[in-house]
């Protein structure tokens, strides 16, 4: 039977990668990427430094054109009405990557071949792709196609990554953790966060909204973690906020995209 790994690759460094990951990108006969334009052109250029790095002799790279997905903000999605748009605009596009993958994995991996895609982070935290693999096998179902069978390999999440970078604990003693997105954060009653939270997807709405609140807590952030150009911030929110919405807008305009994370908390 056909598989397919699913490889996290941290922050998308060599040496951020787990040996687990890097011996998994050399059993990999064939690799997809697919391609989200040229504003993810630097993240494609990663992923096929880690290929040329880690692959084996003779392994094979497949390029492919994500689907386009329809303009939708999450961010914007305060009432049922607009998040059902932005709910419907992801169900279209992963359908449409579930039919794309189900196709490549059919006709570009051989019988008892495997085939690879590497995955930002780790593949369970704010990620689709296991959910896009399990909708392209019924796909293939459907189609009389073949089956494949996946394997996952974990990778250094950002969240990781960015409570290392800060040498802090993300949990108190015997209390929980909550994790979210920004949006979330944005529509939380003041008072309503518990104690400690770590915020992902967040397009900056989030940390505005608590700034713009007057919330009194400590906030530890983090952008391009363990990358040479990772940026660090941290100190309480009414001292830090608007320096940090400064900073992830600068590496936004110098790079076209930003992959930050932050934690909140209230003592």
């Amino acid at each position: 039977m056909r598989s397919v790994l699913v490889i996290g690759i941290g922050m998308g460094e060599p040496d951020g990668l787990t040996a687990r990951a890097a011996a998994a990108i050399g059993q990999a006969e064939v690799f997809f990427l697919l391609d989200k334009g040229e504003g993810a052109a630097e993240l494609v250029a990663a992923r096929e430094a880690l290929i040329a790095r880690f692959g084996r002799p003779g392994h094979r790279v497949v390029r492919a054109p994500s689907p386009p997905r329809r303009p939708a903000s999450l961010a914007a999605a305060c009432d049922d009405g607009a998040r059902a748009l932005y709910e419907a605009a992801v169900a279209d596009w992963h359908a449409a990557r579930a039919a794309l993958l189900a196709g490549l994995i059919a006709t570009r991996i051989g019988e008892d071949g495997t085939g690879a895609l590497l995955v930002w982070g780790d593949p369970m935290l704010y990620d689709s792709t296991l959910r896009v693999l399990d909708a392209a096998r019924a796909h293939a179902q459907a189609a009389g196609g073949p089956g494949f069978a996946v394997r996952v390999v974990p990778g250094i999440t950002a969240l990781q990554a960015l409570c290392a970078a800060h040498a802090i604990p993300l949990n108190a003693i015997g209390e929980a953790v909550t994790l979210t997105t920004g949006r979330n954060v944005a529509q939380a009653k003041p008072g309503s966060l518990p104690a400690t939270f770590a915020v992902l997807l967040d397009d900056g709405t989030g940390l505005a909204a608590l700034l713009a609140q007057g919330w009194p807590g400590h906030v530890w952030w983090g952008a391009s973690l363990g990358t040479p150009a990772e940026k660090l911030l941290a100190g309480p929110l009414a001292e830090v906020g608007a320096e940090i919405l400064r900073a992830r807008a600068e590496v936004k305009a110098a790079r076209g995209w930003v992959m930050d994370v932050w934690v909140g908390c209230y003592n």
